[in-house]
């Protein structure tokens, strides 16, 4: 017979040597949650690395991109709209919205600000567009606009302002112009079907007070080293496709001038794609620039000799050089939406359309714009 006393020690043991048993059981089984956790931290492509398999690249499906120049909305436009086109500003882009919004990207210089705000403090050729022609740019599908320019200071630093943050509401990118230094400065980057582009834009005026500073909204400062710092960082951003915007040139002068030469070719020189110019609102010649020219081969897409005469719908597609610094210069695209029926050529203008593949430029075409008696423009094919 066993004692009373045995059995109760029979039972302690037992219940002793389960606990044990459990709290091994336990231990190992955070052990293994634990080394799970760690290895799901390990990295896929260091493991590809470790075993030499490269990590499949993100597709970048082809591209395409529209460029053109000055929009211009007020005085002359803005009679048009209200007398023909019900205050709509959807007007203006009627002829060509189609055609626009087509694209991935739709770019333009946007030649005044769109505001109700500030008070007149330019010339008697000031601009200020009715904040409901922002409708009329989405209409028309711009995505991007350059904001640096000689009169988006015409109704004061408020209207500017008041620009920047009706754009950003619109999903418009704004380049060139910023609420500060670094924001001006900034590359802006549109992310469409794998491919990442990076837009900068720039004025070349010497107006001090028109530049942004640490507190302070106003346009990207222009210096042979600020223009390098945009586009290495760009670059270093992971730009496939960097597009520089230049303000610059002479007013209806039909060929560039020599500071235009010197800004855009640095900008390609720098790693820049693809330069667009705008203010002479005329066409001035599309040109396929590389950095170590070649006298024994073309030289312009577009021009025949430096004097710049240019021929449209010249379509250049030509492979660089590994070595080469290679990109395209349009000088000025002129008018795309303006009033100015004094001339023919301010009557007519550049439509650039870009095309991509694998993440680079594919092709350019230039083709012509032309402006009808309610100034809308119309692509000539």
């Amino acid at each position: 017979m066993v004692a009373k006393n045995d059995v109760s020690d029979l039972i302690r043991f037992a219940l002793t040597t389960l606990f044990i048993v459990l709290f091994f059981v336990g231990v190992g089984l955070v052990a293994v949650v634990l080394v799970g956790k760690q290895a799901s931290k390990v990295n896929v492509a260091d493991i590809s690395k470790a075993v030499g398999i490269k990590p499949k690249a993100a597709v970048k499906e082809p591209l395409t991109m529209h460029f053109v120049g000055d929009v211009m909305l007020d005085r002359g436009v803005e009679f048009m709209v209200d007398k023909y086109g019900n205050s709509d500003y959807s007007f203006p882009f009627l002829n060509v919205a189609e055609k626009l919004k087509a694209a991935d990207v739709v770019f333009g210089n946007l030649e005044g600000p769109v505001s109700d705000k500030g008070y007149r403090a330019g010339s008697i050729y000031s601009f200020e567009v009715n904040p409901k022609a922002i409708n009329g740019l989405k209409y028309a599908g711009f995505n991007v606009m350059s904001c640096a320019n000689n009169h988006m200071f015409d109704y004061t630093r408020a209207a500017l302002e008041d620009t920047l943050t009706r754009l950003k509401e619109a999903n418009i990118i704004c380049v060139g112009a910023g609420m500060d230094a670094a924001d001006a400065a900034a590359p802006k980057f549109l992310n469409v079907k794998g491919n990442k582009i990076a837009f900068l834009g720039y004025a070349d005026f010497d107006v001090p007070s028109w530049l942004a500073a640490e507190k302070l909204s106003g346009f990207a400062k222009l210096t042979a080293a600020d223009l390098k710092t945009g586009i290495e960082r760009a670059k270093n951003e992971g730009a496939d496709i960097v597009v520089v915007s230049f303000h610059f040139g002479t007013e209806y002068q039909p060929a560039a001038n020599d500071s235009q030469i010197k800004w855009a070719q640095s900008a390609i020189n720098n790693g820049a794609d693809l330069v667009i110019g705008h203010h002479p609102h005329v066409v001035q010649p599309l040109e396929e620039y590389r950095s170590n020219f070649n006298p024994n081969q073309d030289r312009l897409a577009g021009s025949v000799d430096k004097k710049n005469i240019f021929n449209f719908g010249f379509n250049s597609s030509k492979e660089e050089a590994s070595n080469q610094k290679s990109g395209w210069i349009a000088y000025s695209l002129g008018n795309f939406v303006f009033d100015q029926n004094f001339s023919v050529e301010t009557m007519e203008g550049g439509f650039l359309e870009v095309e991509t593949k694998d993440g680079k430029i594919a092709s350019v075409v230039e083709k012509k714009v032309k402006i009808n008696d309610h100034y809308q423009p119309n692509i000539i094919d």
